[in-house]
């Protein structure tokens, strides 16, 4: 019996193995993937180790270095390499720290809308009837609305904040992971492993998440990577608009709207939060290209 399991357990390994090996021979074909999870693993540890990358304090003010240029401008500072903002701010750490809160904010409510959308596609998905009726045309009003709008109004009802903006945000994704949970359910539920778990005796529970769900997760993976980048960029619109992030936190979005009234006179302070936005939404789209390429059979290439 031990031999038994030993030879099954390694058997298992050996498939995990070959798994990820031809996981990555898929998204490694993929160049711009590559790229883009490089560049998503950088931010990630420019985020950690922004305490002791920035030069000084996000919202250290130095009064007698208020809109310092780059310092390879005419009158920049190598104390202050990407300048200074309006109240003498250091660019540069602000933009470190603004990593932390940016990436933050695109793990925290996908994993929300995540967790939740998957919860209620997977009932939807598998009882059907009027449970799936009355979830898929809640679901419908939701997709109804335009998403930015539609986080704008509940954030007005909350409040202005980054956890109200968070939760606003979390709600106009959920939708996608819920149809997207619901078809892959519907998919698999007629399969012959779910009858044999059925006839077997497993209870509804263990063969909603035990059976079928696992067997679902790879489009779900693609649509959660993709939604980091959505999410990103819907706290930075809410940030910009004010009712995100609230000063001084040095959140992208809310640099952007700190500095508006800047762009003639100091390029930097609205081209440098406008360039990180630009470069994770990039390398995170970039890298749900490649997962989609390496997780659904229809686009692997012989």
């Amino acid at each position: 019996m031990t031999d038994t399991s030993a030879t099954s357990a390694r058997m298992q390994d050996s498939s995990r193995r070959r798994r990820l090996v031809e996981f990555w021979f898929y998204f490694s074909e993929n160049r711009g993937a590559v790229i883009g999870l490089v560049v998503f693993l950088l931010l990630v540890v420019v985020a950690i180790a922004a305490p002791l990358l920035a030069p000084h304090a996000p919202n250290a003010q130095y009064r007698d270095a208020i809109l310092v240029p780059p310092f390879w401008e005419d009158g920049g500072r190598a104390a202050f390499p990407l300048g200074t903002d309006a109240v003498g701010r250091d660019m540069l750490s602000r933009l470190l720290y603004g990593a932390r809160f940016s990436l933050f904010i695109g793990v925290a409510v996908t994993a929300l809308a995540l967790t939740v959308g998957v919860l209620i596609g997977v009932v939807a998905g598998y009882f059907r009837g009027w449970i799936d009726t009355v979830i898929m045309r809640l679901m419908d009003i939701i997709l109804a609305f335009p998403s930015l709008l539609l986080a704008l109004v509940l954030v007005a009802v909350l409040g202005p904040g980054l956890g109200n903006a968070m939760i606003a945000i979390a709600l106009v994704l959920q939708p996608h992971f819920v149809r997207l949970t619901r078809a892959a359910v519907m998919g698999e539920k007629g399969r012959e492993y779910v009858i044999a778990a059925r006839v077997a005796g497993a209870s509804n529970l263990r063969l909603m998440f035990k059976t079928i769900l696992p067997n679902c997760t790879a489009p779900l993976i693609v649509q959660a990577t993709l939604s980091v980048s959505t999410a990103i960029l819907d706290a930075a619109a809410l940030g910009f608009l004010g009712m995100g992030a609230q000063p001084p936190t040095p959140e992208w979005g809310t640099m952007l709207a700190e500095a508006r009234e800047f762009i003639l006179r100091a390029w930097w302070v609205v081209t440098f939060p406008g360039l990180a936005i630009l470069i994770a939404v990039l390398a995170i789209n970039l890298m749900g290209d490649g997962l989609r390429d390496a997780l659904d059979p229809k686009l692997k290439r012989s």
